[in-house]
């Protein structure tokens, strides 16, 4: 439970005249909470991440203080950092925000995290689309080195640091972070057996930590304002605050920045976020972290936005992408698009995603268009069961989580909506009309 009042951090100067830039950022107490850090041990400062109860913003909700703390400190090879800022995720669009209105404060979190891990050399990894994005990020760096921020002294402490942005090609699997060390090699994207884990064996062979754009803007507020200060703003096991993105049937969609004890009801009809859904409609299925998070139905929808609240219903708080679908939304025809987007992002490397996840977008195709046959549903949840069976999460017999990610929302469509699809096989035909997109493909 939240001891400290809510405040947004993360947002609070976005839509502010050049929020952006160095000077503004410096205005709001900007390279504070970095000014703190570098009068403590490397061992204080990740030991009072540990104490915010910081977790990780992307995705898997990992604590970023023990992440940090896996680095072997004896270990002769360089350090690095990578930032990750290849939001890819269907219904994912946070980041992007950060990089556009405040970048300082993710390059702060950068300076912070380097300086705790004994990293020297940082980058920060941009899914190849968000070109706008690094030229602000770049701007923001380039401001850093002048400022002496970045480069031979961090703000005159005898430490090196230097920053690079790099631009991925637009594939959703260097999200992935092993897929991600292996793209900044110069590789094709790929992601790594594990272990060993990048901690110990990351980029170029040496001992890595790959955080996540809100994740590393988070942290200087952890010591501008002290971890019990941050704990105290979230719940028992996750501190702070975060953004959510909320997109569909709603209203009003956007990026938010909330308390982890908001509710998704909270967050789709209350009038300072989403105001309802429009007159008529109801909700008929929320995905709760971005297209790979398994559906809640809406009697489940009284829950926080919080990672441990979200696990008890056999789903994801994810990287904050909150979709809201409709009473006049079809779920084969959603599950379609949705099982689509992973056969075309698979890399191919393992035999269950490469072979499933195609098999997984015929077999929707065929039943949404009315050529459905019985036992259509079954032979469907058997494939997504040899993808990665489900519950509980992360039983995936695949390399990465992509399998995994293609496959839980097929068992929870399933699951929650089983009916409709065999009402589809059983009219020989879509209930709820034609699509709404052009044609697929042949493949598809």
């Amino acid at each position: 439970m939240a001891t400290t009042a809510f405040e947004p951090l993360i947002s609070s100067a976005w839509g502010k005249p050049n929020s952006w830039t160095l000077d503004e950022y410096r205005k709001r107490g900007g390279y504070k909470g970095l000014e703190k850090a570098l009068e403590l041990t490397p061992a204080q400062i990740i030991d009072e991440v540990k104490k915010s109860n910081l977790r990780g913003r992307g995705g898997a909700g990992f604590p970023t203080g023990l992440k940090w703390s896996f680095v072997p400190k004896d270990s002769p090879k360089p350090k690095y950092l990578a930032v990750n800022g290849d939001e890819s995720e269907p219904g994912t669009f946070k980041d992007r925000y950060i990089l556009e209105n405040d970048p300082h404060m993710m390059l702060e979190g950068i300076a912070i995290a380097s300086y705790a891990l004994g990293v020297h050399t940082c980058y920060v990894y941009l899914r190849g689309e968000f070109k706008f994005q690094a030229e602000r990020t770049n701007a923001a760096i380039r401001e850093a080195y002048a400022a002496g921020i970045f480069g031979k002294k961090v703000l005159g402490k005898d430490y090196q640091l230097d920053c690079y942005v790099v631009r991925g090609a637009g594939a959703y699997i260097c999200g992935e972070e092993t897929a991600l060390l292996e793209s900044l090699e110069g590789k094709k994207g790929w992601p790594r057996l594990k272990p060993p884990f990048p901690a110990v064996v990351g980029l170029f062979g040496s001992p890595t930590v790959v955080n996540n754009v809100e994740t590393l803007a988070s942290v200087p507020h952890v010591f501008t304002r002290g971890a019990a200060w941050y704990a105290g703003l979230g719940t028992d096991k996750s501190g702070g605050t975060r953004l959510v993105c909320l997109s569909g049937t709603v209203n009003r969609p956007g990026v938010y920045e909330v308390s982890l004890e908001t509710t998704f009801n909270q967050l789709i009809f209350d009038d300072k976020y989403g105001r309802g859904l429009p007159a008529g409609r109801k909700v008929k299925a929320v995905i709760p972290g971005g297209s790979s998070a398994p559906i809640l139905s809406p009697d489940e929808l009284d829950i926080a936005m919080e990672f441990e609240a979200v696990k008890v219903k056999q789903t994801m708080a994810g990287s904050g992408g909150v979709i809201v679908m409709d009473d006049t939304t079809c779920m084969v025809r959603s599950l379609w698009r949705v099982a689509r987007f992973y056969a075309e992002e698979s890399c191919g490397q393992c035999t269950p995603c490469r072979e499933g996840t195609p098999w997984q977008t015929r077999l929707l195709r065929k039943i949404e268009e009315g050529r459905g046959e019985p036992g259509d549903v079954e032979i469907l949840s058997n494939v997504a069961s040899s993808i990665a069976p489900y519950p509980p999460i992360g039983l995936g017999n695949t390399i990465c989580a992509l399998g995994d990610a293609a496959a839980l929302p097929t068992h929870s469509f399933l699951m929650r909506f089983r009916d409709e699809f065999e009402a589809h096989i059983r009219e020989h035909r879509c209930p709820f009309g034609d699509k709404p997109w052009g044609a697929f493909g042949d493949w598809s």
